[in-house]
């Protein structure tokens, strides 16, 4: 199951359910796959909805690889993910913001 406090998102690819976590290992690859920009530029495309699917296909990857994958970008290209484009749009965004968003304080 995923843990949206550790920055996990599920994603159902293929018939199977993934966790994705933005690792810091993942975000560096994330960052060095930009074709343009930084992470920060990523982060305010999707928050004016001026995103990519390139974009959703690099968090997608690196999250899947932040949660232990071994694949390739390669293998998505003809993957069924529940919920389209737009479920794997979803999923970035989600991913993306957990990934930065600052824990709340307690008592």
């Amino acid at each position: 199951m995923a843990n949206p406090w550790a920055g996990e998102v599920a994603l159902v690819i293929d018939g199977e359910r993934q966790v994705l976590k933005l690792t810091l290992g993942a975000l560096a690859e994330l960052e060095a796959d930009l074709e343009a920009g930084s992470l920060i530029d990523l982060v305010d495309r999707f928050e004016g909805g001026a995103f990519s699917t390139r974009d959703v296909l690099a968090l997608v990857v690196a999250g899947l690889r932040g949660g232990g994958w071994r694949g390739r970008t390669s293998d998505l290209l003809s993957a069924e993910i529940e919920g389209g484009p737009l479920g794997a749009a979803k999923a970035a965004a989600e991913l993306l913001g957990r990934a930065f968003a600052l824990p709340e304080e307690t008592g």
